[in-house]
């Protein structure tokens, strides 16, 4: 008789939770996680879960000395003279858990909520093949609109960065500090879909989707403020928890003190994202702008994915 193929042998996906300390969501689910391994879904693949920063958690705060999710640049990671909290977590993740560590993994998936009304969804930490073909698996699966973090050279060193193939998936609105349980679950079915692509794509089952919609990074828009950096208006009322809405040249954007409307200056049509963002307010964000783009998806994008599954390969 022939003999039975064998089953195959996937690596275990890395799952994140607390790299911003007072995101309490990717926490606390992983720590429903291990306790019930089976939370995940039949079609995941082997798992493995660490705490992102557990010092910031600890101390319910963002981070402490910097974020950690800009740390995962070259010019951090090899500066001897940087010894900040956060640096040195950087370090040691990718020496324990890096593609190169002492328990290697290939592919990452980071938990983060966000105050802003995101909904769920995916960021990517650019136009990496693997990252794309991954989040447009699972975008043909529910829907999940794709915001792309890029060219912004205030805004690098995402954690995601440090793996071969990584997706943060981002769910809000939340107040920092607490766990939300529709937010949780969103979080959690969120999270059971891209680990079931990643199965299905490690099987060989998966089809590469023809095209994925994609939000891709702009530019960040501030509050306007006075001579001293003051804010003199708040996001306009018609902005309000409105991500993903597109805007137009003239559309309103801030409301001031005193009645006055900021409008929108641009030529073309744009997609806000991460408005009113709390903890973005020290970046001096008020909101993001996107640009809408429709990309397509090559065949062996997911034949990269699928070889960073599979043990062996």
């Amino acid at each position: 008789m022939p003999n039975a193929p064998c089953p195959l042998q996937l690596r275990p996906v890395l799952i994140i939770g607390g790299t911003h300390g007072n995101e309490r969501t990717g926490p606390w689910i992983i720590g429903r996680c291990k306790a019930d391994p089976l939370l995940l879904g039949p079609a995941a693949p082997p798992v493995d879960h660490v705490i992102g920063n557990p010092a910031a958690v600890a101390r319910n705060r963002r981070y402490l000395e910097r974020d950690l999710n800009r740390c995962f640049t070259p010019e951090l990671l090899e500066d001897p003279t940087d010894s900040s909290v956060e640096v040195r977590r950087a370090r040691t993740l990718l020496e324990q858990l890096g593609p190169a560590g002492a328990e290697p993994h290939q592919l990452v998936i980071d938990l983060h909520t966000t105050t802003a009304s995101m909904g769920a969804c995916l960021v990517l930490g650019g136009r990496r093949p693997t990252d794309l073909a991954l989040a447009a698996c699972a975008q043909e699966q529910c829907g999940l609109p794709i915001y792309i973090y890029e060219s912004d050279p205030c805004e690098t060193g995402f954690l995601v960065n440090g793996w071969p193939c990584a997706v943060t998936i981002e769910v809000g609105p939340v107040a920092q500090g607490i766990v939300d349980p529709l937010v949780a679950e969103q979080t959690l079915e969120t999270l059971r879909v891209v680990l079931a692509c990643a199965t299905s794509i490690a099987n060989g089952s998966r089809k590469a989707p023809e095209r994925v919609l994609v939000h891709g990074h702009i530019t960040g828009l501030d509050l306007p403020k006075d001579a001293q950096g003051n804010p003199i208006a708040s996001i306009h009322p018609e902005r309000a928890r409105r991500d993903w809405q597109a805007i137009g040249p003239g559309a309103p954007l801030f409301l001031g003190a005193d009645d006055v409307v900021y409008r929108y200056s641009g030529a073309e049509v744009v997609y806000p994202v991460f408005i009113n963002e709390a903890a973005y307010g020290e970046k001096g964000i008020a909101m993001n702008l996107a640009r809408r783009e429709t990309l397509t998806i090559q065949p062996e994008w997911l034949d990269a994915v699928r070889k960073l599954m599979l043990q062996g390969a």
